[in-house]
Parts: structure tokens; sequence; C-alpha cells
């Protein structure tokens, strides 16, 4: 070998492959969704319409949070139909008109 021609890399001196460090290398955490909360027994001892009310106010969130998730953010958007067609497909008992103004109240 003379001066004139570079020097070959040997094996020892190239980068091995651990000490490449590549973003599809690096140790990724998996993301953690929680569940839905855990079920409480409501509160004994309160009025009938309390329960009513409080059971309502549950399935009009339920439902908004549906409603938003498939595109309709406007409360002129959500017409009583469309809120009871979801309703339908998710398994839900059809809602009032009193539940579907609660939607709407909570989409505006």
């Amino acid at each position: 070998m003379s001066a004139a021609q570079p020097a070959l890399a040997t094996v020892s001196t190239l980068p091995t492959l651990s000490s490449r460090r590549t973003p599809s290398a690096r140790r990724v955490r998996p993301v953690r969704r929680p569940g839905p909360p855990a079920v409480r027994p409501l509160p004994a001892g309160m009025p009938r319409e309390w329960y009513i009310d409080h059971n309502r106010r549950l399935k009009a969130m339920r439902l908004a949070v549906v409603l938003l998730d498939s595109g309709v953010y406007l409360p002129q958007h959500a017409t009583n139909r469309r809120i009871r067609s979801l309703a339908v497909r998710l398994g839900i008992h059809r809602p009032s008109a009193i539940t579907c103004r609660a939607v709407r109240a909570l989409l505006a």
C-alpha cells in the first residue's frame, strides 16, 4: 500500500448497528387512555325528579360527545331526527324532546 492510496476502512472502524440511533429504534411508550370512570351508586334520599334530571343530563352529554365526534358542531345541525337516529345506532333509548334540547344547549 502506497501513501497515495487511501486506506480502506476495516470492519472494526465502521459504526455498528447498535451505535446508530434511528427514530424507529427508540423505545416508544404506548399511549394510555383511561376508560370511563368507575360507576358509583347515586346518592339516596333525593327526590325522583333529581334522578330523572341527572340521567337526562348524562344522556345528553353522551349524545353531544358523539355528535361532536361525527362532525356536528352547530346546534342548528343537530336536529331531533339526527340525535334520535344516533341514539338508536349507539343502543341508547330514544331521547325525548327535552333531552334533544339539552344536547343542542351543550353544543351551543
